[in-house]
């Protein structure tokens, strides 16, 4: 496990953790789930590195107190995932969203998002003595929307390669049944 693991296991609560499951041929998944839709579901992502660890970001307080929420500030993805692999360092953001749903809306949510993770990096380096902890030369940030339907889509090829998803506005939209499993490498790297 790396430092940051640790950190984040010591800093967030349990409930708002999402950790690494392993399938009957010991390969590593996570599972994120929507509570907040009626009925609920869940996407699994599939070959996870070992030294991963999902925050449910939308669980952070609401922040009204403090901001007026005008700018949509206040908004959060539902996921932040931090994880090691081939020695490369990740943040990936997720949005789950079932039906239709504006662009600009899931944009704000990633942001807000980032926020939480900038918020966390200055209290890993500040409470918890580790002046490297997510350092934002070390890692690679990918935004991901997850669009889950409950009917087969006939499968489409793109044309052309998709922009690199290493921004909120740029995010990388995926399209998958609730029994369709999503492989780690298509968050971080879509396929051409």
């Amino acid at each position: 496990m790396s430092s940051a693991t640790d950190i984040f296991r010591k800093m967030i609560v349990e409930k708002a953790l999402v950790t690494v499951q392993k399938n009957n041929q010991n390969k590593n998944y996570l599972v994120l789930k929507e509570d907040a839709s009626s009925p609920q579901y869940s996407v699994r992502i599939l070959h996870t590195p070992d030294d991963t660890i999902a925050i449910k970001s939308d669980v952070f307080s609401f922040p009204i107190k403090i901001f007026q929420c005008m700018h949509n500030e206040c908004k959060r993805a539902d996921y932040v995932i931090i994880a090691h692999d081939e020695g490369k360092k990740w943040i990936v953001y997720v949005e789950l969203k079932k039906g239709r749903c504006n662009n600009s809306h899931i944009v704000n949510q990633l942001k807000g998002s980032k926020c939480f993770v900038e918020y966390c990096r200055v209290i890993g380096q500040t409470f918890f003595d580790d002046p490297e902890f997510l350092d934002a030369n070390d890692y690679l940030s990918r935004y991901v929307s997850i669009k889950v339907i409950n009917f087969d889509k006939k499968p489409f090829r793109r044309k052309e390669k998709p922009p690199l998803h290493d921004t909120p506005q740029n995010m990388l939209p995926i399209i998958s049944h609730p029994e369709k499993k999503i492989m780690f490498k298509m968050l971080i790297q879509p396929e051409d």
